[in-house]
């Protein structure tokens, strides 16, 4: 008990470092909280999000588990079917989610259909059809034409629903009946159709979980007549079963992932065992199975992203730990000197850091959790937005890292006092007499063999990412490898270490210098300063450490969110890329019964396969004219073109553009050529013959400027050009090389020889649309638009709906943007990045407040002196500002450029984490001023209020207390 007193009197002697370290302890236990919540909400987001964007780009519903099945009459099919039918209605209760819809549809297999009276159609047209039934169909449907049909037979007759399309493709109209044929049974089932239906709402749940193949052949009968009439008893027919459940997938969590996944997995072993003919299809075990990899990729991520920060928070930890014992060592030596043993010593710094953590674990993981609201509203570095809250909540793997974090902090902050514990009362009095002595990781060369490790580790990822874009290989999208992150935070800190070594040499250059002319104050200030190299290390690298740290944060940031939007928007070209309907004369498909479609369209093709489609233009001015649109541009592409030259012809991409419209609509980067991007549209624009051609195309067959070549493709006549110009990038075409497929080659032995693989340049030749529609072709072309800068996505494609403009493809920029930020592993980047620079800035101007406060106290004998001897106070004053410009100032510089030579060294090495063959226009490091001169004001007003607090301390010291104190 008399310990604990002693520790807690301690505590509260030093109260304010005491706080200091319990605020680096919450800090590091938030932080390392943190992860797994945020892993946790940013992959449930992920989750949703992903089936979201995959029901809007399939037009399925995630949510779908759906079995079929073939039943025969034989092998009492009915039974059977019940059997199945019972077990899928009670197993999907297994999933976990709530049930949406639940539907079963039975379907007989296709039939020959004749009429039952040929007077009225034509009997030579051949006529297939399936008689089909969905459980509460007549809920879901809108009558367009006709009566409801019986549910029971009338006069032998089964009354059906038909949708439009089949009345059309049967060439059949109301009332007309059919009659099939069973050879099995041998009867005849008659079918009318009394009433022509379609979808009450396109937005059903009902109609987006349906998987039938086709409706437009599909006699739609009461599910309860087809239930007593073809599947009971000796009545069943051959029919196909659908079991559809819509699940609620905006429910599915994490923890029901496994859930899920044995639940179909259990489903599709039932069928695999008990029925003969079936399929499965459920689109989501498709995503789900790959979360675990996903997880795995993201904690990785994190874990990376965070360590920076955390080196920044470890050597924050230990400086103040340091701070607290360096004003104890004297009692330390003296305990020791009297008895003490090293273990009883330690022992109370130990009941310490337990009494701090314990704070730290019940305090850190609660802001965790708010520091992961933090990076969930992060939509760009120090950007956030108001975006729908993640999913956020403590779990016991939360509690575990916090547990890690501080066991690993309290272990720092122990080791000044194990230090410490080894000095003697003399060996204490003789270190306060060398302060000038080398450091012990200077004195090893630990600054020398980081800095070399880390320019050897430089080298190998340069090596790497160089094999990788000559040779157009996948470095897999988004692979992040930890020495990305490791290794810049150690060439920080050893470039901060090998020149904080040099730095005493330029305080001696600067005082010899200026000897014969340095005022009494400044001459004190230097060799204090030179002369007391040790004590300001700590604080001059941690300055150096946390600017650098912010600095490389910042432009690592700016530059994957920059070059993933640049990507973005050189790939499309523009803001809006669009195709609409253009009519042509190609023959309409061929009907028939299910798989013959298919032949009778090979066979046309074959038949006609010589004869090419000709299309007519439709019209493009009302594009351009539409509100919100600044500039509108066709753009037409043929991917299996050629260029000639001589007798040399290679196959090529070919661009016609319309130079004016295309140079105000698209979008490229400066400096990606030669000249600017309009001057090679002027010297298009100059000749109607023009052409550029890309660089893989002059090396290859040795074209140059001025040159006559020919271009066309198959089917059309080719067309002489001249090329005008060669260019190495254009907007949406990419130049990097594309790594063929290995061939093999069989042998008379057993053993395969794989070719090598080979690099294919792309290729690319731009000419003038209409030079290509007159000499070549005219073929649909691409619609390119640029929107105004108040214009939204939204209300383009509502006024597009407006006019009734028909759209077959459209691709917007703005929204894969959009998505791209949303993406989690570019959230984690945004947000750990921001919070970790936040953090940093925070910890930096705490640690420098605390450690010149505690620099002063410990000068107040030394100033009190100098007063005594006549220095005025506005000199004391320039003593402080010198002594800051030469230890914090000089460690801002080092800072800054230290940061600097980070970023140009490292960040270039993030193309790693992206497919390298896809990354045009190539990577490029960037710095956004803004971000840095937000650094400069925190560091301006971080030593402004830390000057001004130890003016105002120094104002208030009294000559004869500081000399009594000294006396003391």
């Amino acid at each position: 008990m008399a310990l604990f007193l002693m520790i807690l009197r301690k505590m509260a002697k030093n109260r304010w470092l005491e706080l200091s370290l319990l605020i680096g302890l919450i800090i590091s236990v938030a932080l390392a909280s943190s992860m797994p919540i945020y892993t946790h909400a940013i992959l449930q987001r992920m989750l949703i999000k992903d089936l979201e964007v995959q029901q809007s780009d399939t037009q399925r519903f995630p949510g779908l588990v759906n079995n079929h099945a073939f039943f025969t009459e034989v092998k009492d099919g009915a039974n059977r079917m019940r059997d199945a039918e019972a077990y899928m209605s009670e197993h999907i209760k297994q999933f976990g989610l709530p049930i949406l819809q639940s539907t079963i549809t039975r379907s007989t297999k296709t039939f020959e259909l004749t009429p039952s009276d040929p007077s009225k159609v034509d009997p030579k047209e051949k006529r297939y059809g399936e008689i089909t039934a969905m459980t509460d169909l007549e809920k879901h449907i809108r009558l367009v034409d006709g009566v409801m049909p019986g549910a029971k037979l009338v006069d032998g007759v089964y009354e059906a629903w038909v949708f439009p399309e089949l009345l059309t493709k049967l060439k059949i109209v109301l009332g007309n009946e059919v009659t099939v044929k069973s050879e099995e049974q041998n009867r005849n089932i008659r079918i009318k159709p009394v009433a022509v239906i379609d979808r009450a709402d396109l937005a059903d749940v009902y109609w987006t979980t349906n998987t039938m193949p086709d409706l437009s052949s599909r006699f739609f009968i009461p599910a309860s007549l087809f239930e007593q009439e073809l599947t009971k008893g000796s009545k069943f027919i051959d029919q196909l079963t659908y079991w559809n459940y819509a699940l609620d997938y905006h429910q599915l969590k994490l923890e029901g992932l496994d859930t899920y996944i044995t639940a179909n997995a259990q489903m599709e072993e039932y069928a695999w065992n008990h029925l003969e003919t079936y399929k499965s299809f459920n689109q989501t075990i498709v995503t789900l199975t790959t979360y675990d990899d996903k997880e795995k990729k993201l904690r990785i991520l994190l874990w990376s992203l965070n360590v920076p920060v955390s080196i920044l928070l470890a050597f924050y930890l230990f400086m103040v730990a340091n701070l607290i014992t360096e004003r104890q060592k004297t009692e330390i030596a003296v305990l020791r000197s009297r008895g003490a043993s090293r273990t009883q010593i330690l022992l109370g710094y130990v009941i310490e850091g337990i009494l701090l953590g314990g704070i730290a674990l019940l305090v850190g993981p609660l802001l965790g959790l708010q520091l992961t609201q933090i990076l969930g509203a992060s939509n760009g570095f120090l950007s956030f937005v108001q975006r729908a809250a993640m999913e956020v909540k403590l779990n016991r793997e939360a509690y575990q890292y916090g547990v890690i974090a501080v066991v690993a902090s309290v272990g720092m902050t122990l080791i000044p006092a194990v230090l410490a514990t080894r000095v003697s009362i003399v060996g204490h009095k003789q270190t306060l007499a060398r302060k000038n002595k080398l450091s012990f990781v200077h004195k090893i060369y630990l600054d020398v063999v980081l800095l070399a490790v880390s320019m050897y580790l430089l080298q190998s990822f340069n090596r790497r990412m160089g094999d990788l874009v000559a040779l157009g290989l996948d470095s897999m999208d988004m692979k992040v490898d930890p020495l990305l992150f490791v290794v810049p935070a150690i060439f920080i800190f050893a470039l901060g270490l090998v020149v904080l070594r040099i730095y005493p040499w330029i305080i001696q250059l600067i005082y010899i210098i200026g000897r014969k002319w340095w005022p009494p104050y400044l001459y004190s200030t230097l060799l204090q300063v030179g002369r007391s190299t040790t004590q300001y290390q700590f604080i001059m690298l941690f300055i150096i450490m946390t600017l650098a740290t912010g600095i490389f944060s910042a432009s690592a940031a700016r530059t994957m969110n920059k070059n993933v939007e640049e990507k973005i928007h050189y790939k499309n070209g523009a803001d809006i890329v669009l195709q609409t309907t253009w009519d042509n004369d190609a023959p309409p498909p061929q009907s028939g019964p299910p798989g013959a479609a298919g032949e009778a369209n090979a066979s046309g093709s074959a038949s006609g396969g010589n004869k090419r489609v000709q299309y007519v233009e439709p019209p493009f001015m009302p594009f351009s004219q539409l509100t919100g649109v600044e500039s509108a541009a066709r753009v037409f592409k043929k991917q299996d073109a050629y260029i000639a030259l001589g007798k040399d012809t290679k196959k090529t991409t070919l661009m016609g553009i319309d130079t004016d419209d295309f140079g105000r609509t698209a979008w490229f980067r400066d400096q990606l050529l030669d000249h600017h991007f309009y001057e090679y549209l002027n010297v298009l624009a100059t000749d109607s013959k023009a052409v550029l051609i890309s660089r893989s195309i002059a090396d290859e067959i040795g074209a140059k400027v001025g040159d006559v070549v020919r271009i066309g493709w198959n089917d059309v006549e080719g067309a002489t050009s001249v090329v005008y110009g060669i260019i190495d990038y254009w907007p949406s075409w990419n130049p990097n090389p594309v790594l063929a497929a290995p061939t093999s080659s069989s042998s008379t032995s057993s053993s395969t020889s794989t070719k090598p693989t080979k690099v294919d340049m792309p290729k690319l030749v731009i000419g003038h649309l209409s030079f290509i529609q007159n000499n070549l072709a005219v073929e649909p072309y691409d619609v390119w638009l640029k929107l105004k800068p108040d214009m939204t996505s939204q209300a383009l494609y509502e006024l597009l709906e407006q006019k009734h403009m028909s759209v077959t493809r459209l691709v917007d920029t703005n929204m894969m943007v959009i998505r791209s930020k949303n993406d989690p592993f570019q959230l984690a980047v945004n947000g750990v990045m921001t919070l970790g620079f936040l953090i940093a800035i925070s910890i930096s101007f705490i640690g420098f407040l605390l450690y010149w406060l505690l620099s002063l106290y410990g000068q107040i004998l030394q100033f009190g002196v100098l007063r005594a001897m006549g220095i005025s106070f506005r000199q004391l004053i320039g003593m402080l500002v010198a002594e800051q410009l030469l230890t914090s100032g000089a460690a801002v510089i080092i800072g800054m450029i230290t940061g600097n030579a980070a970023s140009r060294l490292f960040v270039p090495l993030f193309q790693l984490t992206f497919d390298s063959s896809s990354q045009v226009p190539p990577f490029q490091v960037r710095f956004d001023p803004q971000d840095q001169l937000h650094l400069y004001v925190i560091v301006i007003i971080m030593i402004g209020i830390g000057l001004l607090l130890l003016g105002t301390m120094l104002s208030r010291i009294k000559i004869h207390q500081a000399v009594k104190l000294g006396e003391d």
